[in-house]
């Protein structure tokens, strides 16, 4: 089995790269490190590549890439993948201090990558906005969502950390209650992507922030049940939804099979269940009725 060890970084094609570069540079905080013709490459503060634009005629969430151990030959990976029924490729030099990466389709043909090495790159100008900490999550639709959730844990080695009824499946690769996760849907596009902030006066800067730019809060701030983080959500310049959020919970110790013990938790201890009925929120406001995304099937924590 393969074994992901955490979430790196998410390529997005738009119709519009200057309006999203201006977004992720000037409003979430990413700072450039590379630019190519039609193309921008971000990463956090810390010089961790975030994000990659890519200009086309028109606006999705391509490929999402995913660290595996150093010490992991891709090759062997790739002849893995192949015994299961997967192609894959290895590509050189796609992003700034990844020198190789293995590049395969799911099983709902959303592409992802794998690599084991990669150089920290420090942005080329002071980053600026709310600068977010790092990616967390990725969240898409899927059509099976239990089926996915078995491709990610029987080829990627990914863990079921919650379920929401039969409609969403969060799941971890590391210590974080979750990596990606999965919403019931009619394709495999992007549900919303999650940027990690450091703290509560940081969720306050950055909604502060968001409303001198007169981008209005979908959702929050509001507590999840699954997770347990704080968060808000809104939109990005292409229509994404985006999480902001900080205070996830963590599985520190596998073994033992719960997350660390917090005094918001409903169990204890808090052990990956299935969530079923409403609320599912510790608390905080629910999201607009119209807003699709949060119909009240996925209430409870994205």
């Amino acid at each position: 089995m393969i074994k992901v060890k955490r979430i790196r970084h998410a390529t997005f094609a738009t119709a519009d790269i200057e309006q999203q570069i201006e977004y992720y540079q000037g409003i979430i905080g990413l700072g450039i490190v590379e630019r190519q013709t039609g193309r921008a490459l971000f990463a956090s503060e810390s010089g961790e590549l975030t994000l990659v634009l890519e200009q086309d005629t028109a606006s999705s969430c391509k490929a999402m890439a995913f660290e595996i151990g150093p010490d992991v030959e891709l090759a062997d990976v790739g002849k893995e993948l192949n015994d299961l029924g997967i192609k894959s490729e290895i590509r050189s030099d796609s992003a700034p201090g990844i020198p190789r990466t293995l590049v395969f389709s799911d099983v709902d043909g959303r592409q992802v990558e794998l690599f084991t090495q990669c150089q920290f790159t420090a942005p080329s100008e002071q980053v600026r906005g709310i600068v977010v900490s790092k990616l967390g999550h990725m969240a898409m639709y899927a059509p099976d969502p239990d089926r996915t959730a078995r491709f990610y844990s029987d080829v990627l080695g990914f863990r079921d950390s919650d379920r929401i009824e039969e409609n969403f499946v969060f799941m971890r690769c590391g210590f974080e209650h979750h990596a990606v996760n999965f919403a019931r849907g009619t394709d495999a596009r992007l549900h919303h992507m999650a940027f990690e902030l450091r703290d509560a006066s940081h969720m306050q800067q950055a909604c502060d922030l968001l409303g001198r730019r007169k981008i209005p809060l979908l959702w929050g701030p509001v507590r999840h049940g699954p997770g347990h983080n704080i968060a808000t959500y809104h939109r990005d310049p292409d229509g994404y939804l985006i999480e902001l959020f900080y205070d996830m919970d963590r599985m520190a110790d596998e073994e033992l099979g719960y997350f660390e013990p917090r005094p918001w938790h409903r169990d204890r201890p808090q052990r990956p269940k299935t969530w079923i009925g409403l609320p599912r929120d510790i608390w905080g406001v629910g999201p607009a009725p119209d807003t699709a995304e949060f119909s009240p099937k996925m209430r409870g924590g994205k």
